[in-house]
């Protein structure tokens, strides 16, 4: 007798919360070029107009945190999904506040995502990984919010730092020329990799298909190897790859 399984389907929102369009959708093109389970569907939400077009600062943070929470509840979208990726590379409060608020859902924000593949991609407690993103606000923020994140010194200790291209999350998506915003990049993977960094978080969800810029650095630094074996990471591939395994192991460990 052979046994039947039932395939639950597995449905995650990629939460965008600022209001471009052009940005959301180069994060649906970057998660195209995943190899998902054909259960798994990915859907894409974009902010309100009333939220910031660019995330730059910590007031941008906190003004979208309000404008999509408020939106999130006024629609009740997270109803009928199983997971929500926060799509902003900052300590976001949306994670936390969806988490508390949506109880049937795994959450992450793309920051989260990245140092957790990061860590568990590395092969050595010796290798360093790093963060390259737009603005010198983020230098601080993320610094902040790696050691609050990780809370372990003996951890920290591999984390390399943040280097920042000087452009906005915008930028990445119309207004600058490829060739400067190519340039910018170059200069800051290259201090990353001059502290012997093993992986390269793209601190931006905005930066999405940029990897090869980053990988060719590492080409030029460490010869075709090195760059072969760099760590680039993408903390939205990075997030749904742990939000769809995390919510196969709810519905595994969790009493329904």
């Amino acid at each position: 007798m052979s046994t039947h399984f039932v395939r639950r389907t597995t449905k995650i929102l990629v939460l965008n919360p600022n209001s471009s369009a052009s940005m959301t959708h180069g994060v649906e093109e970057a998660i195209k070029g995943m190899n998902l389970p054909q259960s798994t569907e990915i859907y894409a939400y974009t902010a309100p107009s009333e939220s910031p077009a660019s995330i730059n600062d910590g007031d941008d943070v906190d003004h979208s945190a309000e404008i999509v929470f408020k939106n999130l509840q006024e629609t009740d979208i997270l109803r009928d999904f199983d997971a929500v990726l926060v799509a902003c590379f900052s300590v976001h409060p949306l994670v936390a506040r969806i988490a508390q608020a949506y109880r049937h859902l795994v959450v992450t924000g793309i920051f989260e995502a990245g140092i957790l593949a990061s860590l568990s991609l590395l092969p050595h407690v010796s290798t360093t990984w790093g963060i390259v993103t737009t603005g010198k606000y983020w230098e601080k923020h993320l610094s902040d919010g790696v050691y609050t994140f990780l809370g372990d010194e003996s951890t920290n200790k591999r984390f390399a730092g943040v280097e920042t291209t000087g452009l906005n999350a915008g930028d990445f998506h119309g207004g600058v020329d490829p060739a400067v915003i190519r340039e910018k990049l170059r200069q800051a993977t290259k201090k990353l990799l001059d502290r012997g960094s093993g992986a390269v978080i793209m601190g931006c969800a905005g930066m999405a298909g940029l990897e090869d810029i980053i990988r060719e650095v590492a080409t030029e630094e460490r010869g075709a190897q090195g760059g072969k074996s760099l760590l680039v990471i993408d903390g939205v591939k990075a997030g749904v790859g742990i939000l769809e395994q995390g919510v196969r192991n709810k519905r595994l460990f969790q009493r329904t």
